[in-house]
């Protein structure tokens, strides 16, 4: 990883809890302005800030090659919580619509998981990024708005693993194409089953051929930068 190169580089990060791809980005675009050397900074594919994990950012030139990153398959690890849901379908908003799930049989809940395999169209959730008339979603939605025309798009799933059942706890692995909202999947299979669901926990293990085993922590990448300027000053 060359954080000083004249024509950029894409550098592997492991988003934190509760940070957006955002404070990713200004983190790190600061560092740059702070050590003298100021770079282009952008990300390829937002991760939730209630998602840990893979955010590869773009620096230099780099940021021009954003848009054929953003394609890229993405696979995750992560927990859906059967027997409630929330209105953002993770944890950033409180549960309600509480169910009991004990009933469920593992069988059941890995014949769920299976029927998602292939393309299916996705509505956008209304705590999301998406632009409608000049707002995000997200920003309508804590105003205790909903837009119901929330243009669907298509999507596939290539692999939904049960890795553990421990009620009402769901551990998997899936694979998705760009553009797809795992929150959504998880919304969508605690519906399937009765029960209501929602995302309890998400980390992006991989983005295409990029691994999170390659990636820095925010503050390692910062550091990285500072030596680097130091080195070359």
């Amino acid at each position: 990883m060359h954080v000083l190169s004249d024509e950029g580089d894409f550098l592997l990060v492991d988003k934190p809890l509760d940070w957006t791809s955002f404070d990713v980005v200004a983190r790190v675009r600061g560092a740059y302005k702070r050590n003298g050397a100021p770079r282009k900074v952008g990300h390829c594919g937002t991760l939730d800030p209630k998602a840990t994990g893979l955010l590869i950012l773009a620096t230099g030139r780099k940021t021009k090659s954003i848009a054929s990153l953003e394609v890229l398959d993405k696979e995750y690890d992560g927990v859906i919580r059967l027997g409630a849901r929330t209105a953002s379908h993770d944890t950033e908003s409180p549960e309600y619509g509480h169910c009991d799930a004990s009933r469920l049989t593992e069988g059941e809940i890995r014949e769920a998981a299976a029927s998602f395999i292939g393309q299916r169209l996705q509505q956008p959730p209304m705590h999301s990024a998406v632009w409608h008339n000049g707002k995000r979603l997200y920003e309508l939605a804590r105003q205790g708005h909903e837009v119901k025309e929330r243009k669907s798009r298509q999507i596939e799933v290539y692999g939904f693993e049960i890795t553990a059942v421990s009620l009402p706890e769901v551990h998997f692995t899936l694979r998705v194409s760009k553009g797809a909202y795992v929150r959504v999947i998880a919304h969508e299979f605690g519906e399937l089953l009765g029960v209501g669901g929602y995302l309890a926990a998400l980390r992006r293990t991989a983005i295409g051929q990029y691994r999170l085993e390659s990636a820095t922590s925010v503050e390692g990448i910062v550091g990285q930068i500072g030596l680097a300027a130091a080195t070359e000053g």
